[in-house]
This record gives structure tokens, sequence and C-alpha cells, in this order.
């Protein structure tokens, strides 16, 4: 009979840490700023035009600025598309979103 190993107690993830408080009581940056700041600056760095991009995607450009401004909040399909317009995976464009959450960076109003 093979060697049979005992199984680990399964460990539950670290308990969530508390909010760091910004000084200056500013809000927190929406997702919906974060999500758009990403697609600007990929977008930017490609140095495409918005018009471009939303053809793509399949969306107004008029949309795309609004998404892009954080004005939008965007389903996931529309993120699909948008990411897909740029040739991002949407792992990857919400992981840079989140980085810009975790950062506080929020758009100017």
């Amino acid at each position: 009979m093979a060697d049979v190993l005992p199984l680990r107690p399964r460990r539950d993830p670290a308990p969530p840490r508390a909010s760091t408080v910004v000084p200056d009581d500013r809000p927190e940056p929406l997702w919906r700023e974060a999500l758009g700041r990403e697609l600007r600056f990929e977008r930017a760095a490609r140095g495409e035009r918005i018009a471009d991009v939303a053809g793509r995607a399949g969306v107004s450009p008029q949309y795309l600025s609004e998404v892009e401004r954080g004005r939008k909040d965007p389903s996931s399909e529309m993120i699909s598309a948008l990411a897909g317009a740029l040739d991002l995976t949407v792992r990857e464009l919400t992981r840079r979103a989140g980085a810009h959450l975790s950062a506080g960076v929020r758009l100017a109003a």
C-alpha cells in the first residue's frame, strides 16, 4: 500500500488590514477613476486617438472619453472590449487599475 501523506489543515487568509487614513481627508479614489486613468495612460503611451481605440472596442468616442475621465462605470463586458482594443487582458488592466487604488491616485475633477 502506498504511503499516505496526512492532510494539512487549511489556512484561512490573513484578516484584512485596517485602511490607512489619508492625512488631508481626501476621499478614496473610485474604481472607475483608477480604471479610466489606466485606460487613458495606455492609450496615450501607444500614441493612439480616442476615436481609434473606441472604434476597435465598439463604443463611441464620447463614451470612451467619459470612461477615461472616471465619469462612467463600465460593465465587465465593456472593460473586456476596452482592454482588448488596447491589446491588454482584463487581468492586466484590472491589476494596473488596482495598483492606482493602492497608491491612492485620484483624478482631478
